[in-house]
């Protein structure tokens, strides 16, 4: 029987969808942190334990949740994720891409690279280039986000170049780098979108609407509400989605002159919002892209390696 990791810092509603969707391919799912996961070279014969699994090694690894730490507990626990691909086992998404998502600058540096259409942007260390980056903005009669860059659900968030908040904060709180981002007037009543990408695909959008000011998070009490998929808003989020090398991801756009922006990418990405308005079963397509798109095709590569293959 296929056996598949769930790595999670949390139960609840996510992972109980998913367990279903496990069980109706009959496969075999079992959640686990990845604080409970360690390297140990004496742990025949891969050097990785993994509780539930003894000496062997899931067929898959299904990341939904990693818990926050010191950077060296984050470095240990995405470590655990690269040395499971090193293994030959497929991680959904896998460390690299989690690392680009998680990390706002390398979201927008990938985005721009790669031709898609987000909101200009400036990350540095320096308090003096960031000023002059809000002072340049603001005499266009422009206003900033600023941002953690590590950070998620809305969370730290700061709107720069009102008259309620002109200057720069200090960079001590933003862990002295400086995330700025040209803000997109989501209109009023204020929404943006939030589209769910799997493998290939654009799979589900819905509209984030109102919420905390001009922070249109559900976490913030924005409310959920069905949106039409339309060829702008797919295109968009499956390009951006790639462009980080994500298996499945949440891309937040908003609306602009032409095409939509988009604001950030979420590659460890929570749909219960989305569910609610969506009219699939989001765990249901997950676990098949997992199992019949990416398990299949590593499988396919280690009969090739194996001769198993040949015609």
């Amino acid at each position: 029987m296929t056996r598949i990791a769930i790595m999670t810092d949390e139960t609840g509603w996510h992972t109980g969808r998913l367990n279903k969707a496990f069980r109706a391919r009959g496969v075999e799912a079992r959640c686990v942190d990845l604080t409970d996961c360690r390297i140990d070279t004496t742990w025949a014969p891969h050097g990785l334990a993994i509780p539930g699994f003894g000496h062997a090694l899931p067929d898959a690894v299904f990341v939904r949740g990693i818990a926050g730490g010191t950077f060296e507990q984050v470095t240990l626990r995405l470590g655990l994720l690269h040395a499971l691909r090193e293994c030959g086992v497929p991680v959904y998404n896998d460390a690299r891409a989690i690392e680009r998502s998680v990390d706002k600058s390398m979201t927008s540096f990938l985005l721009n690279r790669y031709g898609v259409r987000t909101p200009a942007t400036w990350a540095g260390e320096s308090s003096a280039f960031a000023q002059r980056v809000l002072m340049r903005e603001a005499a266009a009669g422009r206003k900033v986000v600023m941002k953690p860059l590590f950070g998620s659900q809305g969370k730290g968030l700061r709107l720069l170049g009102t008259k309620a908040c002109a200057p720069l904060p200090s960079l001590k709180s933003f862990n002295e780098v400086a995330y700025l981002q040209r803000y997109v007037d989501g209109g009023r009543p204020g929404f943006d979108w939030r589209v769910l990408v799997i493998g290939t695909q654009a799979v589900a959008a819905m509209k984030r609407v109102g919420g905390d000011g001009w922070i249109h998070n559900f976490a913030r009490g924005a409310r959920c509400e069905p949106a039409e998929l339309t060829p702008a808003l797919a295109d968009t989020a499956v390009r951006a989605s790639h462009a980080l090398g994500l298996d499945y991801a949440g891309v937040d756009l908003i609306a602009s002159d032409e095409r939509p922006l988009v604001l950030e990418v979420n590659g460890v990405a929570a749909w219960r919002g989305l569910q609610s308005v969506a009219p699939v079963d989001i765990a249901a397509l997950l676990v098949d892209d997992l199992l019949d798109r990416k398990l299949a095709a590593s499988q396919r590569t280690l009969a090739l390696a194996s001769g198993d293959g040949r015609a």
